[in-house]
């Protein structure tokens, strides 16, 4: 069921440009399609909607600045780049955050409260640009010979971006471009694109030469695979669906491009009967419903030992119901809409197929239209409970305010659980017994595990999935290196 979208159209709502080689164009086409506020229908502004003709040209400016005046910069250039890039977010940090607000629908106070992740990505990466280095090596070859390695950069990046953490997504794929000397074009979802072009402004006032970092917004099926395939682009860095993932390793094919990959999850919170509940019930809920449920890693499967299984899910549904559930803006909204009616379809079916597999909506499981909700995609959050693993709701991302709870009575047969999924991207653990949490973070095959949290990200911890969950890691020294290309040489000296 679809939710209709006021049609009040501000007369004089902007439209945004791509940016190609440094500057401001249209697209080849000259279509346009809207953005909108999914908390209130209101048009944000026309964007120019890029397609294969932009992204042409963009790699093509891409390939420029990147064999031209780029390769001349000094790892020090480009750390004074990415640091005068990092005071330019800071200044404008208010700004960006009520673009992702007004654009994707997070609460105001959990974009702001991003800041010191924002800023600490970029600063972190600036660090990175002087500590790339090659090594010297033993060689057995006859004679005196002289080994070592270079890192080179590995090229033009594809970067796809997701709509649901339009700042921080976008860091995340600027970050190590921009630290190891490669280049960009960069396609932002086409459900949240400001913000990634207003970084791209600010990129050219911190100095940024011409055609390193091109944004073209426009659509997956058109932009976006248009970038997936281009046999002039070194690597393909994606972050979204496991069934787009598939088709841009299908795609990487023509000429064997790399790809990492950070896709979907359905990961596992597991709660011991000797958890301190009154810290595992709202962290282990706001694992499920920060940001409406739209993050990769959710904690969506709620894993509950059977002895305190009726307690929690009781308390944990209470919490549910008292979460402030409103337009992003007002300061006191603790849950937002998601993203657009597509996905408020998506949500709302899954909760019926739950329901008609026999789970309860033990709190939520509707949407919600009163009052100052009536033009927005708002949806309560859901605690769905005497659920199953082998239940759809349990083993398919919703990327919606859903938790299942799934009761066990072991510690071998939560690791089971915890790994009878799909995906493997992240998981939780609420113990107070260290032997169980060191347990559980080893038995469960997930690329991060948070013990007594859940869902805290730095710029130095590596991030990334098993299994279908993707391959390749974000933040962290193994970012920078999925960006570089190691180079041996051998000289024979007599």
């Amino acid at each position: 069921m679809s939710l209709s979208i006021a049609a009040a159209e501000p007369a004089d709502a902007p439209i945004k440009q791509l940016i190609i080689d440094g500057k401001f164009v249209d697209a080849q086409s000259g279509r346009t399609f809207e953005t909108r506020n999914p908390a209130t229908g209101e048009l944000l502004a026309n964007v120019a909607e890029g397609d294969a003709a932009d992204i042409e040209i963009a790699v093509a400016a891409a390939r420029r600045a990147f064999e031209g005046p780029w390769s001349r910069f000094t790892p020090f250039q480009r750390q004074e780049c990415l640091l005068k890039f990092a005071d330019l977010v800071e200044k404008h940090f208010e700004e960006l955050t009520r673009t992702d607000v007004l654009d994707m629908g997070m609460p105001i106070t959990s974009a702001l409260a991003r800041k010191t992740r924002a800023l600490g990505m970029i600063r972190f990466y600036a660090g990175m640009c002087t500590t790339i280095h090659g090594e010297t090596l033993p060689n057995s070859f006859p004679g005196e010979v002289f080994s070592y390695t270079l890192k080179e950069p590995i090229g033009v990046v594809g970067a796809i971006t997701p709509w649901n953490a339009p700042l921080t997504s976008t860091m995340w794929k600027l970050g190590p471009v921009l630290a190891t000397g490669c280049t960009m074009v960069l396609k932002p979802a086409e459900d949240a694109p400001l913000t990634a072009l207003r970084l791209g402004e600010l990129l050219l006032e911190a100095g940024v030469p011409a055609g390193v970092v091109n944004v073209v917004p426009g659509f997956g099926h058109t932009a976006g695979a248009a970038l997936a395939a281009h046999m002039d682009v070194d690597k393909i860095a994606f972050t979204g669906s496991d069934v787009t993932g598939r088709r841009i390793i299908e795609a990487s094919k023509g000429n064997i491009k790399r790809v990492t990959l950070e896709l979907g999850g359905k990961s596992p919170d597991v709660i011991f009967a000797d958890c301190d509940m009154d810290l595992a019930v709202p962290g282990a809920g706001m694992g499920v419903f920060a940001n409406t449920g739209q993050i990769c890693c959710a904690g969506t499967r709620l894993l509950i030992e059977r002895p305190i299984y009726e307690e929690f899910v009781a308390r944990v549904s209470a919490y549910a119901k008292s979460l402030k559930v409103g337009d992003g803006m007002d300061p006191a909204t603790q849950i937002g809409p998601v993203v657009n009616a597509k996905q408020l379809d998506r949500v709302t079916d899954y909760i019926g197929i739950g329901l008609g597999e026999g789970a309860v909506a033990a709190a939520g499981g509707a949407r919600l239209t009163e009052g100052s909700l009536k033009d927005g995609f708002f949806i309560e959050p859901t605690v769905l409970s005497g659920v199953h693993n082998d239940m759809r709701v349990a083993q398919e991302e919703i990327f919606g305010p859903v938790a299942s709870a799934i009761p066990f009575d072991t510690l071998e047969e939560a690791a089971a659980i915890s790994n009878a999924t799909p995906f493997g991207l992240g998981g939780g653990v609420w113990t107070q017994n260290v032997r169980t949490a060191h347990r559980m973070a080893k038995a469960i095959r997930s690329g991060t595990i948070w013990i007594n949290t859940y869902g805290g990200l730095d710029p130095v911890v590596p991030f990334g999935g098993y299994k279908a969950s993707g391959y390749g890691r974000e933040s962290g020294l193994h970012h920078v290196d999925e960006y570089l290309q190691t180079k041996s040489v051998v000289m024979k000296l007599a």
